[in-house]
Parts: C-alpha cells; structure tokens; sequence
C-alpha cells in the first residue's frame, strides 16, 4: 500500500502544474520532504554554492522561459542568503516562487536552530510573504504563493512552512493552474496616446523588459513598423528589433531623447536609466511630452508628469494603439526625415566606435573585447552582464538578434547575478551559445559556483574584464578627491585558474591579438571556460549617468 503524501510531494505537484521543471536549492535539513517530492516526481534539484546563487537561477529561469522560477531555502541563514536575489526579482518583476524552511511549529519559541520569522523580511520586496497554515492546506498556499506571482504585475512571492507541517502526511490536491485574464486597456487613453502621434514630429518608442515578459514582443514590433517610429529597447526589450534593423536608434539614443518631441515608454519604469522621464530640451527643442505604459496601473509613474498613460496586457495595447492611430489620421511618412536623421546619427556613430572595436592598444583597451565576440556570437547567443565599467561597454556594444536573449541585474544593480543567470541560462536554451560577461570586482561575488556548473555539466563561456579596480567606484572618487580608497583589487588576479581548479578550463590573455583566438577556444572547449583579460586601468566607460 502506497505511503500517504506528505507536504512536500503535494507543494512539488502544484509547482509542476505551473509549469516549474526545475528546483534550485542548497542542501538543508528543514526542506528535505521538498528534495523527496521532487525524487518522488522526477524534478529536477539543482544544487548550488550560495543561495543566492539559487533565487538568481530561479529569476532567470523566469525570465527566459517566462514561466514561473522556483527556489528553496533552507531556514534562518538559508533564507536570509536569498534576500539579494529576491530583490532583484521585485525590481525586475520577475515571477519568482521561494518556498522557505522554517524551524518546527512544535517548538517555535524554544530557540531552535535558525529559528526565525522570515515573512517580515521579505514584505517589502515581494508581492505577497506569509507562512503555510498548515500540512491540509499547503496544495492552496503553493497554487496561492505561484497565481500571485504570475499576476500582473509580476513578481516574487516568498512562503515558508514549519518543518514538522512539511514533514507530515497532506491530502491530494488538483491545481486548477488558472492563468490571469488579460487586463484590458482603457479605448479612451489609447485614443489620447495615438492624437499625441498626430501631433508628434520626432516620437520616439521605448521598449521595456516588460513586453518581452509579457509575449508582446510580435506585437511591439508590428507597431513601431506600421508607423515608423524609432525604437529604443531597454532590458529585455533588447533584440525585439535585431541588431541592424532600420527603425534600431540605440546608438543614437542621445539624440534620439534629446531632441524628441514625444516619448512613449512601454513596459520599464521611468528611473534613473531613462533620466527619470525627462526627454526633448537640447538643441533648442522644447521637453518632451512623455506616455508612459504598463501591464498594471501599479506600475505607472507617478513622480513626473505625464501627457498620457495606459495599462494593461501589453499586446492588447499595441493593437488597440494601432487601431486608434488609424482613426486619429497618424500619418507614419510624417516621421520619414526625424528617422532618417536617427539613422545617420546611428551610422555615423557606429562609424566612430570602429577604431576602438579593432584598437591594438597595449594594455587591452575593453572595446577590443567586445569587437572580438561579437565576430563569433551566434544569432541565439545568450548574453549575460554581470558588472560595473565593463558590462556598460556590453550594454552599448552588444546588441541582441532576437528577444529575450538578454540577461543583466536589471535596476536595482545587484552584482553576483551572474552564475545564477548563467546556470538558468544553459538550462532554458541548452543548444545556444551562453556567454556570461564579469567585471572582476563581480567575479568575486559569486565564482565558487563553476563548480556548480562542473558538476551539473553545464557548460557556459565567461569573459572577466579584469582591470584590477572597483571601476565604478575608483574614477568617481579620483575625480571628486583626487584619491581613492576601497578601490583596488588585485592586478591579473587569476580568476581563470579559479576556474581551472574548480573543474573548468581558461587562460590569462594580455595581448589584444589573443582576444580572439582564446574566445573561440572557450567556445569549443565544451566546459565552464573563463577567458580572462587585462584590460587598461585607466579607461573609464564614459558614462551619463550615475543612476542618482
């Protein structure tokens, strides 16, 4: 006779419904019945370094596949090791499950080990944290913790239960796995949206991570092609228009947001990296009129005035605008010569990086770097920026062929994503290229989890910027003191022979000629591989913004 389910198959069963394949975990006593479910149905448990490491897989995971990511933390330290990583799930708006050990009920209040209440923690980064009621109802509280993440707007959910809850038998329990209905528009904002596009001479559309998240990125590049509008992606909104499209102004984003006379933001916060909503004055031109959309009326901006707004799925909207713009007369050949003039902005400025993307310079000047891989990334590569100075170059330099290919820690900055990103990243897209680009002052954060990508073979290429120096921090002191301090890290650290004893393969390169044939060894090389390169200390990446 076949035992009684206990609470942790009955919490695998409902995550499985929801479409999870995959827990991300670090071994603990206090969510063993979580690992037997998971044994019991054949989930996969992928074990990590750091727990932080595990939320930052799990938010991936979400990310690229866009379904729901789960972690599982053990209690007290466990816990509290992930609180990084579901912060950058609230600011990304990823939905994300952490499911939390939690020391026994029958003892709570005792002092037992790590014991700890957890919820508090979390209630200012999730959209909802709270603690299981008990074994009979753990079947409602995981389907309750995953159709709140996935609601709009998404986002991280955190529940914990006690051990001796997780431990005991648990009725069967069917998910009903109900997916939100779509959040419809108002017609009547739509239709204000679309008389600003009549009115408009030099529109610019911003495309967020949002509308990749919300599967509308068919319809976001339907839009901006019907009516000619000048695109610039932000996040995840990178590659919904491929790298060489003629509607692409992202080189030429200063003029583009300089000059505009109207600019519509859809899926991404107005915050620091979109000047907090402030666009048009330079030149002469006036400011901008600014629209701001989103999937929920949460999301919209408030500190900043705004000329119009909408909420709601975000395909739902792109075709309703449609719709409107062709009531209201919006006449798309009005926009011919402001998009001709992005256009030459862009040609003209790719023109000017060429020097800096073939430099010989001695020592490695970082655009090298990104001249070299970008000669060898597939049309499907995944890449993955986890730094200060050196992924910003990425951010300029690399530009996606198709959406969702993505990954940085997004606006709240975290540094420490990337192993976590790149062990979700192998996972969801196991037939395409995964580069994960370090600072060195980022490697430091999170590198013992190679051995994480040793031992599950998961085999992932990494290029460390190593300029031995907290760059971000260094220049901006050095020009504000005239000193620094806090800034120095170790010049040609040997992160690649971290990776070597770990399991996997790299090499030191100095010498700008070695960029590219090293970068092709890591790709061939079938293992975890670190390319690590010396790079100038004294080029700072010429930055606009300190994101304050």
């Amino acid at each position: 006779m076949e035992s009684p389910k206990h609470a942790g198959d009955i919490a695998v069963a409902v995550s499985q419904a929801y479409g999870v394949d995959t827990m991300f975990t670090l071994s603990g006593g206090h969510v063993f019945p979580l690992y037997d479910g998971a044994v019991h149905q054949d989930m996969r448990i992928l074990d990590v370094r750091h727990e932080q490491s595990a939320v930052f897989a799990a938010e991936a995971t979400a990310r690229l596949t866009r379904k729901p990511g789960l972690a599982v933390l053990t209690a007290g330290p466990g816990v509290t090791n992930g609180v990084s990583g579901v912060a950058t799930a609230h600011f990304n708006g990823s939905p994300v499950v952490v499911l939390g050990g939690r020391a026994p009920r029958s003892r709570w209040g005792s002092g037992a080990l790590q014991e700890m209440d957890h919820p508090p923690l979390f209630e200012p980064i999730t959209k909802l944290a709270f603690t299981a009621s008990g074994a009979d109802s753990i079947g409602q509280d995981v389907e309750m913790a995953f159709r709140t993440a996935l609601a709009p707007h998404r986002g991280p959910v955190f529940l914990d239960v006690y051990m001796d809850d997780l431990f005991s038998p648990s009725p069967e329990y069917v998910s009903e796995t109900l997916t939100p209905s779509p959040l419809e528009p108002d017609s009547e904002a739509l239709a204000g949206i679309a008389r600003l596009l009549a009115e408009a001479e030099r529109p610019v559309l911003v495309l967020g991570s949002d509308v990749w998240m919300d599967r509308a990125e068919e319809a976001a590049r339907d839009f901006a092609e019907e009516w000619r509008l000048p695109v610039v992606p932000n996040g995840q909104g990178r590659g919904i228009l491929p790298s060489g499209h003629e509607l692409l102004v992202t080189r030429a984003r200063g003029v583009a947001f300089g000059q505009a006379d109207l600019v519509i933001v859809v899926g991404t916060p107005l915050d620091f990296r979109l000047a907090y909503g402030w666009f048009g004055g330079k030149e002469g031109a006036p400011l901008a009129r600014v629209v701001h959309i989103a999937d929920a009326p949460s999301q919209l901006a408030t500190h900043t005035g705004l000329s119009g707004s909408a909420a709601g799925d975000l395909s739902v909207i792109f075709w309703g605008l449609s719709a409107a713009c062709g009531a209201a007369g919006v006449n798309p050949k009005a926009y011919e010569p402001w998009v001709s003039r992005l256009s030459e902005a862009t040609a003209a400025a790719i023109a000017g990086d060429a020097p800096l993307l073939e430099s010989d310079a001695d020592p490695i000047h970082p655009m090298r770097i990104y001249g070299e891989l970008n000669k060898v990334l597939a049309d499907d590569a995944v890449v993955i920026g986890d730094g200060g100075d050196f992924v910003s170059y990425a951010g300029k330099y690399v530009e996606p062929r198709r959406p969702g290919n993505w990954l940085d820690p997004g606006p709240y900055g975290c540094l420490g994503t990337g192993l976590g990103y790149s062990i979700a990243a192998r996972l969801a897209r196991p037939s395409s290229q995964v580069v994960l680009l370090l600072g060195d002052g980022a490697a430091g954060f999170s590198l013992m989890d190679v051995d994480t990508l040793v031992r599950h073979r998961l085999p992932v290429v990494m290029i460390c910027g190593n300029n031995g120096m907290w760059g971000l921090e260094k220049h901006p002191m050095q020009m504000l003191y005239g000193y620094d301090v806090a800034a120095e890290l170790q010049p040609q650290c040997r992160y690649d022979q971290v990776v070597t004893a770990l399991g996997g393969g790299g090499e030191l390169v100095t010498s700008p000629d070695e960029i590219g044939p090293a970068l092709r060894r890591a790709f061939d090389s079938g293992v975890p591989y670190l390319v690590n390169i010396a790079t100038d200390p004294e080029i700072a990446y010429p930055r606009n913004t300190t994101g304050v």
